[in-house]
């Protein structure tokens, strides 16, 4: 009876697991299908134009436009049943950064709504359908994300499974039309450049893909396809990061949650001034060397080689903090002894494997120059800076790997429910005041302040040395004893947690320089900024087409890797 009763449960588990092996090759045939029409497109093959993809992905977008709709009507039917949620999913400051890249997007979608009719003569009906549906597919999506992140869904799971799935590959397809424009892009302009560096035995060939026809209006036309291109960066990140919070809804499909009460995890600008300040000024002159970098790299070989040795400069002084604030925050952890959550938690098992999978793409790049400097035959001064700043790369991600994940699995300190009160005893004009405030009072130090008197326990001497007469001063000497007895353990307690205090405010103040510095080296390459492009010395080496390759395969996951580490800090410093 036993077993008859055990075998439903077991053998329930067999068809959900099918449904998830099922529609994981649905969306990974979905996704091939579509990188292999991007990469006919990029490479133009014969019979294959830019129409045939916009309408692929103008389809794929409709279809999840269908099921977030019919997600949204059902869960709006069943509004009043309770539901079960994942609280490590969606947080709100996920929530708020991929609005502020979605609102970006429809940005560009205007533009090329806009390119659109100023080239219509000579491009396809697609080209103007695809920014519209997609600004009405980016509205709806970002409204779904922001309401349903967090559902734990157990109803119609296969096919939720398939429609979840669907939109993940969707926007990774999507991820990958942005990068594959802009790279190109990139590319025109470097090939346009490498000449004034000297490399001039490197064959120019542009890969164009400019409409054959006139503007009717010049100064828009300009306007929107410069505008475009300054615009994809945010583009990229909002498809990427969409695609995370999805994956995650996918993965919870039919989980059993714990139900307990999650404590809420408010960022807060106390007590990180220094971590700001230093951050701050890392972003502004980063800001600073991006812009004199893009100015003058192209216009003369001088000006070029200048260019390449400002930029290495300030990268390896940049990675060389972060590399000592990571220590020093690891060696904090080492000096601690705290627990780590082990629990199965979808989001954060993904967040680590994010970390170490795209900091695999920069790794890569930083190999292909440490091995290029090494076999080349000839070494331009600028190019010897490239050795150190490699190498620095190497190690800041391995450590700041190491602080993120370590950091994200660690259990958040929780106050001892044993330790209720701490009694403090103070003698006012010969008469005792009993006075108990809560423990957190006495840890950030508002006793003293709030009750008007300074406790014994702070001050760490008797108090009862001001008396009104002789019989006061006998009952004082008694209290006296007893009190001593008492703040010895409470003086100790309390100076465990303040230099605990300390040890939090110092990991409070790396998580936000190295959130703020890891902003600074997300904009040099997201906006053209790319020493790996126009160095020159890795194109000689292993030639330049492959090197184009690597580049262009490796530079979208080390973009997106600094996007995704400033995220996970942000949450570590809320966490800590």
């Amino acid at each position: 009876m036993e077993q008859a009763a055990g075998c439903p449960a077991v053998g329930g588990s067999y068809p959900q697991k099918n449904a998830e092996i099922l529609s994981s090759q649905y969306g990974i045939n979905l996704f091939l299908a579509g990188l292999l029409l991007t990469f006919a497109w990029a490479v133009h093959a014969v019979g294959i134009s830019k129409s045939h993809l916009l309408s692929y992905l103008i389809t794929l977008m409709l279809i999840q436009l269908l099921w977030m709709l019919w997600y949204l009507c059902r869960s709006c039917t069943q509004r009043r049943l309770i539901r079960d949620k994942d609280t490590h999913a969606g947080a709100r400051w996920l929530k708020c950064g991929i609005t502020l890249f979605a609102v970006i997007t429809l940005i560009l979608d205007s533009f090329k709504i806009g390119y659109y009719v100023d080239f219509s003569n000579c491009l396809s009906p697609a080209e103007g359908i695809f920014p519209v549906t997609h600004a009405v597919h980016t509205i709806l999506q970002v409204y779904f994300l922001w309401c349903h992140a967090k559902d734990v869904i157990q109803s119609f799971k296969t096919l939720e499974r398939f429609g979840v799935i669907h939109s993940v590959f969707t926007n990774l397809l999507l991820w990958t039309n942005g990068v594959l424009t802009e790279s190109k892009h990139q590319l025109n302009e470097h090939k346009e450049r490498l000449i004034t560096l000297g490399f001039g035995n490197i064959t120019i060939v542009l890969d164009d893909h400019a409409p054959q026809c006139n503007c009717t209006t010049t100064t828009l036309c300009s306007i929107f396809s410069q505008g475009i291109y300054y615009l994809y960066p945010f583009n990229i990140e909002y498809h990427i990061l969409a695609s995370t919070m999805l994956y995650v809804l996918w993965k919870n499909i039919g989980r059993k949650v714990e139900h307990h009460q999650q404590n809420k995890t408010p960022f807060k600008f106390h007590g990180i001034t220094v971590g700001m300040i230093s951050g701050l000024i890392v972003l502004t002159s980063t800001i600073a060397i991006v812009v004199v970098y893009l100015i003058q790299i192209g216009g003369s070989k001088i000006k070029s080689e200048l260019a390449l040795t400002m930029f290495y400069l300030h990268a390896i002084f940049v990675l060389a903090l972060m590399c000592t604030a990571g220590i020093v925050a690891l060696l904090i952890y080492r000096l601690e002894d705290r627990s780590l959550d082990n629990s199965k938690n979808p989001a954060r098992k993904l967040d680590a494997e994010l970390l170490v999978g795209t900091a695999a793409g920069s790794w890569l790049l930083s190999w292909g120059s440490i091995l290029a400097i090494i076999c080349a035959q000839g070494h331009p001064k600028y190019t010897w800076y490239n050795l150190p700043y490699s190498i620095l790369v190497i190690i800041e991600k391995y450590i700041q790997n190491l602080f993120i994940i370590e950091s994200i699995h660690r259990e958040q300190e929780k106050v001892n429910d044993n330790i209720k009160t701490l009694r403090i005893v103070t003698i006012s004009r010969g008469s005792t005041l009993s006075l108990t405030p809560l423990y957190e009072e006495i840890y950030n130090g508002r006793a003293a302040r709030d009750s008007g008197d300074i406790p014994c326990l702070f001050k760490g001497s008797i108090c009862g040395r001001e008396n009104n007469g002789a019989g006061v001063a006998k009952e004082e000497t008694s209290q006296d004893n007893s009190l001593v007895m008492h703040s010895a353990s409470d003086f100790s307690f309390y100076s465990r947690n303040s230099a605990t205090n300390n040890k939090r405010r110092i990991l409070k103040n790396i998580a936000a320089f190295l959130f703020l510095c890891n902003l600074s080296l997300w904009i040099p390459p997201a906006f053209g900024c790319r020493p790996e492009y126009d160095n020159g010395l890795e194109e000689i080496v292993f030639g330049f087409e492959p090197w184009i390759i690597v580049v262009n395969l490796a530079m979208p996951f080390s973009i997106f890797y600094r996007m995704h580490s400033a995220a996970s800090l942000f949450e570590v410093n809320c966490k800590t």
